[in-house]
C-alpha cells in the first residue's frame, strides 16, 4: 500500500468558485481545483505524494 493511501483526499464542489476543489486535511488544504472532479482527484493524489516526499526530504514529522 502506498503511504499516500493513508491520507484522506476530498474533492468537493465549491458554489463560490464554481469548480471542484481538492484537499487533504492535515496535509494540504485547497491543493487543486478544476471543472472535472476526476481530474482534480488525480491531481490531488499527485500533490499528496509530492507533499509526503517533501516532508521526508526536510525530515519533518507529520501525523498520518
Amino acid at each position: 500500500m502506498k503511504e499516500s493511501s493513508r491520507y484522506v483526499k476530498i474533492v468537493e464542489w465549491s458554489e463560490e468558485d464554481q469548480c471542484y476543489v481538492g484537499s487533504s486535511p492535515g496535509l494540504i488544504y485547497g491543493g487543486c481545483h478544476g471543472d472535472n472532479e476526476w481530474y482534480v482527484f488525480d491531481e490531488l493524489c499527485r500533490i499528496v505524494e509530492e507533499a509526503i516526499e517533501l516532508h521526508k526530504v526536510r525530515r519533518r514529522s507529520f501525523v498520518a
